[in-house]
């Protein structure tokens, strides 16, 4: 056997070579915009969580001691609890329904909707019947 190989069939094993390697091109192109996406996401992701530790821990530390935060309400005329970030007084079965709400900015949301709902009709304590009637969207 001479050392010499056949030009068709070099040719053929060079297109076969040149497929493969077009092809594992692609595949690492798709590879590299898959971890740039996923990097992306990450970073969004990680941003969400630290926005959402955020606001819980704010959240809890209104409730806890809303005289020394920083976001405290104002104090309502005649004591009591307030819906969070607001003056209105509200009873504290209706905290208790607001703190169920696990997503914290659908509970500002319910919030700012009940406040909003009691002072445009002129109440001056958020029960749980009012509470109910005002937080439908």
């Amino acid at each position: 056997m001479t050392g010499a190989m056949d030009p068709a069939t070099l040719d053929e094993r060079l297109c076969a070579l040149e497929r493969r390697l077009a092809h594992l091109e692609g595949m690492l192109l798709s590879m590299s915009q898959l971890l740039e996406r996923s990097q992306l996401s990450s970073d969004a992701a990680r941003e969400g969580i630290r926005s959402w530790v955020t606001d819980y821990v704010s959240l809890r530390l209104q409730a806890l001691v809303p005289e020394t935060c920083e976001h405290a309400a104002e104090p309502a005329a005649g004591g009591g609890p307030v819906l969070p970030g607001t003056s209105i007084r509200c009873t504290d079965d209706v905290l208790h329904r607001l703190g169920r709400i696990p997503i914290p900015f659908v509970r500002q949301m319910v919030t700012e909707k009940v406040a909003d709902t009691a002072r445009a009709e002129g109440v001056a304590l958020v029960d749980v019947a009012f509470f109910e009637r005002a937080a439908t969207f």
